[in-house]
């Protein structure tokens, strides 16, 4: 597994999370289209934001194994920018359009 790999798995559980909020709170939802750009933007966001803190890619494999609780992680951090990104742009829609 590359970094590349595990960025992409990374981003398509960020667009998993934000899809995933916006189907139990439908009030948040944007449309699918909308729901996965934010989730992509939001898991890239605090991906690159927290990551070096030591769970970026970089990290997961370093030394040519897997790092699995630092994917873990990584995964859960990217899921909880999806969400994240979902309420923060409800918000800022909300204060453009009152």
């Amino acid at each position: 597994m590359t970094a590349t790999l595990i960025s992409l798995i990374s981003i398509f559980i960020g667009i998993f999370g934000a899809n995933s909020t916006a189907y139990f709170f439908k009030k948040y939802s944007f449309g699918f289209t909308g729901n996965t750009i934010s989730g992509v933007f939001g898991s890239i966001f605090l991906i690159k934001s927290f990551g070096r803190l030591g769970f970026s890619p970089k990290f997961i494999i370093q030394f040519e194994q897997i790092n699995y609780p630092l994917f873990v992680l990584n995964s859960l951090v990217s899921f909880l920018g999806g969400v994240l990104a979902i309420f923060l742009i409800y918000r800022i829609n909300k204060k453009m359009h009152p």
